[in-house]
C-alpha cells in the first residue's frame, strides 16, 4: 500500500499540527543527491526549460504544457470516479431500472459538473494567462505541428490510464478519500502555483521556476501537503489538522 493510503482509519495522533514545517534546504539537498528517482523527475521537469533555452521553444508551449498536464489529470481521476458515486448514490430500485444509456448520460453529466467544480483553480488561472495561452502564435504552433497533437493525446491517455488503473472501486472509504484527495489537492496547488507564470515578460524566467517547483511537488509531495493541509497521513479525515 502506498504511504498516501497508509494509515487511513487507524488511530489518530494526538495534537497534530494545523501545518507541518519544511525541513532545512540542507536536508532537502543530503535527500535529493541519495534519490536515483529524484534526478528522473527534475530532468523529466526541465526538459521545456532545455527545450526554451536551447531549442527556442515559445514561452507559450511550455506555460500549455503544463497547463493542459494538469487538468488533464483532474479530468481523468474524476472520471474514474464517477461511476461508483452513481452507484452509491442511487437506490437499488434506481440501480435495477435504469438501463446503461441512462447511466451513461448521468454519468457524463454528473462527470462535467464535478470538472468544473473541482477545476475552477484551472479556469480562473486562464484569466491572468489569456494573452499567453491565447496568442496567435500558440494557436499557430499547435495547428501546424502533428507531433504536438500526439504529445498532448499520449498526455491525455498516460493520465487516464493511470487513473482508471488506480483501484478506486475497491478501495474502503478512508482509503478512497486519503487517494483521491491526496492527488487532486496536489493538482489543486499545481494549478494555483501557475498564477506567478502570469508575470508579464518573464515567461522565461517563471518557467524554470516552475520545473523546479513541480520537482518539488513530485520528489515530496508529503511535505507539500502537510505544509498546506496538516498531516499528509489524515487526508481522509474532513478537516486533517483537527481530531
Amino acid at each position: 500500500m502506498s504511504a498516501r493510503r497508509r494509515d487511513a482509519g487507524g488511530p489518530a495522533a494526538a495534537v497534530p499540527p494545523r501545518w507541518i514545517p519544511l525541513p532545512p534546504l540542507a536536508q532537502h539537498l543530503r535527500e535529493f543527491a541519495a534519490r536515483r528517482d529524484a534526478w528522473l523527475i527534475l530532468a523529466r521537469n526541465l526538459i521545456p526549460v532545455v527545450g526554451i533555452y536551447a531549442f527556442h521553444w515559445s514561452a507559450a508551449l511550455a506555460v500549455f504544457n503544463y497547463w493542459f498536464d494538469g487538468l488533464v489529470a483532474l479530468v481523468a481521476i474524476v472520471g474514474a470516479l464517477v461511476p461508483r458515486a452513481i452507484r452509491e448514490s442511487q437506490s437499488k430500485r434506481e440501480a435495477a431500472t435504469q438501463g446503461p444509456l441512462r447511466f451513461a448520460f448521468k454519468g457524463i453529466l454528473t462527470w462535467l459538473f464535478l470538472v468544473a467544480i473541482i477545476g475552477l483553480p484551472y479556469w480562473i488561472v486562464l484569466i491572468p494567462l489569456h494573452d499567453l495561452l491565447f496568442g496567435g502564435e500558440l494557436r499557430a504552433q499547435i495547428a501546424q505541428s502533428p507531433g504536438l497533437w500526439l504529445t498532448f493525446a499520449s498526455i491525455a491517455g498516460s493520465h487516464l490510464w493511470k487513473a482508471f488503473h488506480a483501484g478506486y472501486d475497491t478501495l474502503a472509504e478512508n482509503d478512497l478519500k486519503q487517494s483521491v484527495r491526496w492527488d487532486i489537492y496536489l493538482l489543486i496547488l499545481r494549478a494555483i502555483a501557475m498564477f506567478s507564470m502570469a508575470a508579464h515578460g518573464l515567461a522565461f524566467v517563471m518557467v524554470p521556476l516552475m520545473a523546479l517547483l513541480l520537482s518539488y511537488f513530485e520528489i515530496w509531495p508529503e511535505r507539500v501537503l502537510g505544509a498546506v493541509f496538516g498531516d499528509p497521513r489524515r487526508l481522509y479525515e474532513h478537516d486533517p489538522g483537527k481530531d
